[in-house]
């Protein structure tokens, strides 16, 4: 009887397994079937592999340490890895950022009235920072800023953003100094018209684009004060891929190397309720018809007792 008891016991839960199992099985096809991910009104999921920062540091090359400017915007140029974002600091504030194509990055700035202490640092793609560059140490003199008193300026909580082909890409500017109203013009990198507005006092504004292609694109920002003092930022403007299941989206735009991965899985919640509610009497069935066997056997089992007394 023993051992009867435990074979059946045994049974109801490989049936419990079986019917769980077939549970999971309606789920994993739906999500293999889609077609297009991720559906609308679908569960998303996605994953970051964790990788070490960068070691190897950029190299300013140009300008050289000790140089004297007198116009603004300026080039910065060096080496780095292929694939970093670089991002620029003058005097450890954020002036512009670009991504890394072979083993160079190249970017228009504007430098501060008087000393300007010159970084370039290097990030991941997840924006883990790699080591600083040589400092490169220049001098600005800005005769429009003893003119005025004070010069225009663009900087940028973000060196890098990006949005979905098709969905507009919102980015928040910071505007400051020199005097207003201001004249606003954005070059997205995309071949579009720059996107012109007005900002009549400092503070943050946006700017916005819809890219229809994805890729990297270098971003330029330029403000004019009433006084004809000019600001530019220049950022990285993405586009992510679309990405099949499984796969990484490569593209490349106006010479950029593509930004990263972007793979989801969808499953409709719809499709898995359904499954989940057609089997729950399924499941409970199969523990119902295991219990009512397993009475049956002690019922047996007892009156073959009381036989056996008597």
């Amino acid at each position: 009887m023993g051992r009867q008891h435990h074979f059946f016991q045994r049974i109801r839960l490989l049936v419990a397994y079986a019917l769980t199992c077939g549970l999971l099985i309606p789920v994993s096809a739906a999500a293999a079937g889609s077609s297009q991910n991720p559906q609308s009104g679908s569960v998303g999921l996605e994953g970051t592999i964790g990788a070490p920062a960068p070691t190897q540091a950029a190299a300013i090359t140009i300008p050289a340490s000790g140089q004297t400017f007198t116009n603004t915007p300026n080039t910065v140029a060096g080496t780095c890895k292929t694939g970093l974002l670089v991002k620029l600091f003058s005097n450890n504030i954020f002036v512009g950022s670009v991504q890394c194509t072979n083993n160079s990055f190249s970017l228009q700035v504007n430098l501060f009235s008087g000393q300007n202490d010159l970084v370039a640092r290097v990030y991941d793609a997840l924006d883990q920072a790699g080591p600083d560059s040589n400092m490169v140490t220049v001098t600005f003199n800005d005769a429009q800023f003893a003119q005025f008193g004070t010069r225009v300026t663009l900087t940028s909580n973000y060196a890098k953003l990006g949005a979905e082909p098709g969905s507009e890409l919102d980015w928040p500017i910071i505007l400051s100094g020199g005097l207003g109203p201001y004249a606003l013009s954005t070059d997205w990198g995309d071949g579009t018209a720059p996107t012109l507005q007005s900002q009549a006092f400092t503070g943050t504004f946006s700017i916005k684009h819809t890219y229809t292609s994805a890729g990297l694109y270098n971003v330029t920002v330029k403000a004019t004060d009433a006084n004809g003092t000019s600001a530019f930022l220049q950022l990285v403007g993405v586009a992510n891929g679309k990405v099949a299941q499984g796969s990484i989206s490569s593209s490349s735009t106006s010479g950029a190397n593509p930004s990263g991965v972007n793979g989801r899985t969808g499953v409709s919640p719809g499709v898995a309720a359904v499954t989940v509610l057609a089997m729950i009497p399924l499941i409970g069935g199969g523990f119902w018809l295991g219990r009512r066997h397993e009475l049956y056997s002690i019922r047996k089992h007892l009156d073959e007792s009381r036989h056996q007394v008597q």
